[in-house]
């Protein structure tokens, strides 16, 4: 029963995400709106919300170990799964924007919750700075979306009526069942999971690594991959990185201005790592414009060598 749950679970998201794709880009195609925009706000946001209730939820009821461990391991899933696996089914060029603003963010991020756990604690103060950077960064992004309609303007660009847009009623259809496809989807995915690894008598800490962080990064795998197949590069993408800037901001401050959340040595120890992952998808980006095929498959690497460390550990 457990496994038909989760392959139940695997469906919805998988379908949830192909909606919240279709629907996402026909309303950056009618806003003319770059998709690496809406890739970076309402579906990062969307797809990050099996996160925000697991650890929530986790923080609340004391499950610190998973709340901190769950974003943690997410945003590495996110990084060297979630691009890996959209380069290897369609090499992609790296958005500016992307490259100069959001993987250098998405580092310095990382470095700030890495210095806050240092107490063994992330506190409501903390998580308040977490949400100021949150409207600070979304407000960056509303700039720069109408940088660009004024680019748009100045330039004819006919191609975007030659492609097939949605209407807006079907757009807004499309993105509330898809949502609620990834919300639902990825709860009955991480519900069984759990399940499964308690069964195999396994950690807090190497839940929320593993099948928590996997399971809640579902949605993000899913719709990249939708989107890397339907040629939305800039959705697959911004959609990840995103992804992993709301992680930490709007998730992990909210969880810790609701309650304050201890952390574990090995999430430190994690913190770290996660750092030095961010730096090296921004040198992989940094070298070349391509996110090839052979730079996919590394990422992947990196990933399979940092799970076997977790669970020896």
């Amino acid at each position: 029963m457990v496994f038909l749950l989760l392959v139940l679970g695997m469906v919805l998201l998988m379908k949830g995400a192909d909606l919240f794709v279709d629907g996402s880009a026909s309303v950056a195609r009618k806003l003319k709106v770059p998709s690496v925009i809406i890739g970076l706000t309402i579906v990062a946001l969307g797809t990050s919300l099996p996160e925000a209730s697991v650890s929530i939820t986790a923080g609340l009821m004391g499950s610190n170990e998973i709340a901190i461990s769950n974003i943690v391991g997410s945003n590495i899933f996110n990084t060297l799964v979630v691009v890996g696996t959209s380069a290897i089914i369609t090499p992609f060029l790296m958005d500016k924007d992307i490259l100069n603003r959001d993987l250098k963010i998405n580092i310095l991020v990382s470095i700030l919750l890495s210095i806050f756990v240092l107490n063994g604690m992330l506190n409501r103060f903390e998580g308040i700075i977490f949400l100021v950077g949150l409207a600070l960064f979304i407000l960056n992004l509303i700039r720069s979306a109408k940088k660009n309609l004024i680019r748009s303007a100045k330039k004819n660009r006919v191609e975007d009526e030659e492609v097939e847009t949605l209407s807006g009623i079907k757009c807004l259809i499309y993105i509330v069942i898809g949502v609620a496809c990834i919300i639902w989807g990825g709860d009955i995915t991480v519900d069984s999971a759990k399940q499964i690894a308690a069964m195999l008598g396994m950690s807090d800490t190497l839940i929320g690594l593993t099948v928590v962080s996997i399971g809640t990064s579902l949605p993000e795998l899913v719709t990249s991959v939708v989107a890397a197949r339907k040629g939305e590069s800039g959705l697959s993408l911004g959609n990840a990185i995103g992804s992993n800037i709301m992680n930490i901001l709007f998730i992990l401050g909210a969880s810790s201005t609701i309650h304050p959340i201890a952390a574990t040595s090995q999430n430190i120890i994690d913190t770290f790592v996660l750092i030095g992952i961010s730096l090296l998808i921004y040198g992989i980006a940094k070298k070349g414009d391509t996110m090839t095929r052979k730079k996919g498959i590394f990422t992947i690497l990196v990933y399979v060598i940092y799970m076997i460390y977790i669970i020896v550990r």
